[in-house]
């Protein structure tokens, strides 16, 4: 962009103004500094823009876009790298095996990963170097990424996360060990037995992003075909971080039903401003008590968190059952 005329330039500047936010924000964060410099003074000297001046700038990309050769060699690349920048690789490979004929390229082992459950990418990585690991968990969600570290040998976790936070940019190389390793494990671990990918935990966060509708229509039709398999997907439906929606009054009867050691342990894994709900349920001394409580409370493992946690999700699920709670309104409640 920087060898553009100033007509030129000033035309971009409008063509980007007339953008979307989102779609100039993904347009800019693609160019230099330099071109971010001259597109951005640009956008600031066009002053007040006349109708006919954008349909001006309308017609010249019109224009220019028309003497544009655009050559079939490469077009499938081309797709490919417009679909996965959309809906990431493993998705675009399965779109693109659909839409092309003989289509050769499958995901990685390195995008299988990231469609794993914890405890597989656990196996693939035990006994493994530190930095490797490292290497693989900034590839994850954090949350699947969370879940692995967690079930690492407790003395190997500082370091890895010592690696994380300081691992700066990855060179090439350094993936391309990553993929050759996966791959070695998937085999020796699997042969050519299928994967599993998603779970309980995927079908709830596609339950979840559905809606409420999606759900009263669904899951009933599973309870009734798998009823283990209902009571899994509705523990993952109903989370912790659910109750922080609780009025006091509401708030005040579940912790009735709580023991405090085991209250002390679910509070402790989540942040100090996601604690005043719980906080704003109980007298001043009380929470106080329970604030340094909280504090002097040693080290947990994410596990006995996750499972103090469950247990009161457990208590919250029978009082909404027998009426004592209620939680969210109209359409929304969890009952």
């Amino acid at each position: 962009m920087s060898a553009l005329t100033h007509p030129q330039a000033a035309n971009a500047a409008l063509m980007v103004l007339l953008m979307d936010d989102d779609e100039a924000s993904a347009l800019l964060s693609r160019l230099t500094p330099e071109e971010l410099a001259l597109l951005g003074q640009n956008m600031c000297d066009l002053g007040e823009i006349a109708e006919d001046r954008v349909s001006e700038a309308i017609r010249d990309f019109a224009q220019a876009a028309s003497e544009r050769v655009m050559p079939a060699e490469g077009r499938v690349d081309k797709v490919r790298s417009v679909m996965t920048g959309a809906v990431g690789a493993v998705r675009a490979d399965g779109v693109m095996r659909r839409i092309v004929i003989d289509e050769p390229r499958g995901p990685t082992a390195l995008e299988i990963a990231r469609w794993l459950e914890p405890e597989i990418i656990l196996k693939l990585v035990a006994d493994e170097f530190a930095q490797t690991i490292a290497v693989l968990l900034v590839q994850l969600d954090p949350m699947v990424a969370a879940q692995v570290l967690a079930g690492l040998p407790e003395e190997d976790q500082p370091e890895i996360v010592h690696r994380v936070a300081t691992l700066g940019p990855v060179a090439p190389s350094a993936l391309t060990m990553l993929e050759e390793l996966l791959e070695s494990r998937i085999t020796e671990s699997f042969g050519t037995m299928p994967l599993r990918l998603g779970g309980v935990r995927e079908v709830a966060d596609i339950i979840n992003s559905a809606g409420k509708a999606a759900e009263k229509r669904i899951l009933p039709v599973i309870n009734k075909r798998d009823k283990a398999l209902f009571k899994q997907i509705e523990s993952e439906l109903f989370k912790f971080e659910h109750l922080f929606v609780l009025d006091p009054q509401a708030m005040g009867a579940l912790l009735r039903e709580v023991d405090s050691d085991l209250l002390i342990d679910a509070l402790k894994g989540i942040e100090e401003s996601q604690r005043d709900v719980f906080f704003r349920a109980m007298s001043s001394r009380a929470a106080d008590g329970l604030k340094d409580e909280i504090e002097t409370r040693g080290r947990l493992k994410f596990a006995e968190v996750d499972a103090a946690q469950k247990r009161i999700i457990e208590v919250a699920k029978r009082l909404i059952a027998d009426g004592t709670i209620i939680l969210g309104d109209g359409d929304e409640d969890y009952v």
